[in-house]
């Protein structure tokens, strides 16, 4: 978990606690996921953390991590929002709650109902962009975490970043069912035994 902060876009970073979180956030997120269309077939017993990345709130208020996880021979992609108070109206994409031994209680949403993530996401995506660093501070001395995923948006730097209203944006949930949409502008990730794999699309309306 972590609390991120942007100063500028080639110091975006994420800072992470040495915390304990109850439940932890797999088992929370098995918990939930036998009620979504792409995961009522998944044993939750047996989903397993394949890798992650994150992006940032410029804020530097709301968590914005997504998970890749091995369900079968299945990978969904769960993008999730950590918050430290209900998000208004969006009940629908609540995952549910878990105690952040840092930062206290924290609401965990199914990122996709979340406006910051979907900003986040478009931006990314428009510029070009990637997922932020991510460090720990331990005794003031900061300590890079190596990622376990890569991430890349298929635009350029200093594009115009379209409204989140004005474009249709789509997850892809199981990696690897969704083919490439001409003409939308993608998210494509790489991770260990995956490359270059299609994560989500914008298309202006």
């Amino acid at each position: 978990m972590s609390r991120t902060r942007t100063l500028c876009q080639s110091d975006r970073m994420a800072l992470l606690h040495r915390a304990t979180l109850t439940p932890p956030k797999l088992e929370l997120v098995a918990g939930w996921l036998p009620s979504q269309p792409f995961g009522r077939a998944v044993e939750a017993e047996h989903i397993e953390r394949i890798a992650a990345f994150r992006f940032d709130d410029p804020a530097g208020e709301v968590g914005i991590e997504t998970l890749l996880v091995g369900a079968g021979d299945r990978v969904l992609q769960i993008p999730l929002t950590y918050r430290n108070a209900p998000l208004d109206g969006a009940e629908p994409w609540l995952i549910g709650t878990m105690e952040h031994s840092v930062l206290g209680t924290r609401w965990v949403y199914d990122a996709v109902g979340d406006p910051v993530y979907l900003a986040e996401l478009v931006r990314v995506i428009a510029t070009g962009d990637g997922e932020v660093e991510q460090h720990y501070e331990e005794n003031g001395v900061r300590i890079t975490k190596e990622p376990d995923a890569r991430v890349h948006g298929s635009g350029h730097p200093g594009a115009d970043v379209p409204a989140v209203g004005a474009v249709d944006v789509s997850v892809v949930r199981v990696v690897g069912e969704a083919s490439d949409d001409a003409g939308a502008a993608t998210l494509r990730g790489t991770w260990e035994g995956t490359v270059d794999a299609l994560l989500a699309t914008v298309r202006t309306r």
